[in-house]
């Protein structure tokens, strides 16, 4: 279990919000760090790993013109995802993963492109109207790095969007739950 997929876990559960997954390169991956939690069910409502592409648009909404032109390893496909997994399980925030973990190229990207987004409340995530935010990565190593990475950055990039929108009071009460000062 990783600390940021239980801390991730710990700050939903403290706001009483909800996540859903959409996963493409790391296959489950994500959805398995955030179960590994004991109490992840209070937060986590399911995903959906969409590791062929008609399926992002199938499943997930995601633009078909957009998949046609750009391919699955994009940002805006990684913005679509997040917010398409969101809707579809009905939870506060999603988040989803993208790219090309090897061996091979795809869709004209090179292995260790990977695109991380996620999906909030209107307005809470990184000042965006859409409660939208994706970034960009260049990822060094073999397929299993490249896949362990990405799981650990789209969990980094929620968890600095949670902890960014929380008050100042709910900070202090979680600290005080947990022995802090």
């Amino acid at each position: 279990m990783s600390s940021t997929a239980a801390d991730v876990v710990r700050l939903l559960t403290v706001k009483g919000q909800t996540l859903a997954v959409a996963e493409s390169l790391t296959g489950g991956m994500v959805a398995s760090a955030l179960t590994a939690v004991p109490g992840a069910s209070k937060a986590f409502r399911g995903s959906v790993t969409a590791y062929a592409t008609e399926l992002k648009q199938e499943l997930l909404g995601v633009d078909a013109t957009l998949l046609a032109t750009h391919g699955a390893v994009d940002p805006q496909v990684a913005a679509q995802m997040a917010a398409g997994v969101r809707t579809a399980l009905g939870a506060d925030w999603g988040i989803a993963t993208t790219g090309v973990a090897g061996p091979d190229p795809q869709d004209g990207q090179p292995v260790g492109t990977v695109f991380v987004a996620v999906d909030g409340p209107s307005g809470t995530v990184g000042g965006c109207a859409d409660g939208g935010k994706v970034e960009a990565l260049r990822l060094n190593g073999d397929r299993a790095e490249i896949r362990m990475e990405s799981v650990r950055s789209v969990l980094a990039l929620l968890l600095r969007e949670l902890a960014g929108e929380q008050t100042g009071n709910e900070r202090a009460q979680d600290t005080e739950r947990n022995g802090g000062f």
